[in-house]
């Protein structure tokens, strides 16, 4: 009889402890690093879910991690030519043994690493931007330049970062050519009209966009 009792205490508590929420994903430390191998995904996978529902973009600027939560911002630096982008977490992978991130085309581009198809990188967690906080309709946009050479978008990105820390790089593709649009992101337009007078009296080609 006693061994009855415990062999259903014990069941109880197995449906207890299944029921209880599993323990949320929490935010990555600012800071955490990781070195390895990094490979690229793009048009084979271009227009299909990731693993955070969202629509790959073979232009955007996101990357597959196997455990980072989705909406972690890393930047990632090419450790053979010196060249960083940051990038988004919306999706899982890499599968294959020994690298630890897959870029998006357009990230693995501006690391100049399309023709090796791998690189040696350094990945350092700076921030996090979940999935469903990206760019809502009817927000503002400043463009401060769009560049063939994605090496001028990388200078004016960094020249800008520390004042404004929301500026970020839009690669955009019109048929053989890719576009490195410098943005940053404004909520309402009596902020994106003052800011847009602060940049252009500063010398930069503003141009004010709505989404």
């Amino acid at each position: 009889m006693k061994k009855i009792k415990f062999i259903l205490m014990v069941f109880l508590l197995s449906i207890l402890f299944s029921c209880r929420p599993t323990k949320p994903v929490t935010t990555p430390p600012v800071g955490y690093v990781e070195t390895g191998i990094a490979s690229w995904y793009g048009p084979e996978f271009h227009g299909r879910k990731t693993s955070s529902l969202e629509i790959f973009d073979m232009h955007d600027l996101t990357a597959a991690h196997r455990t980072l939560p989705f909406g972690t911002l890393v930047q990632v630096t090419n450790l053979d030519n010196g060249r960083t982008v940051t990038v988004r977490i919306n999706d899982r992978g890499p599968f294959v043994k020994d690298r630890i991130i897959d870029l998006s085309y357009a990230a693995a581009r501006m690391l100049g690493m399309i023709g090796p198809g791998t690189a040696r990188v350094r990945i350092e967690v700076t921030g996090f931007k979940p999935v469903e906080e990206r760019l809502k309709q009817g927000e503002y946009i400043l463009q401060l330049g769009s560049f063939l050479n994605p090496d001028n978008a990388r200078v004016l990105y960094h020249n800008l970062k520390r004042e404004f820390p929301g500026i970020f790089i839009s690669p955009y593709q019109a048929k053989d050519q890719v576009f490195y649009r410098v943005r940053l992101q404004v909520k309402t337009e009596a902020e994106a009209r003052k800011l847009a007078e602060k940049l252009a009296s500063a010398g930069y080609p503003v141009l004010l966009l709505r989404e």
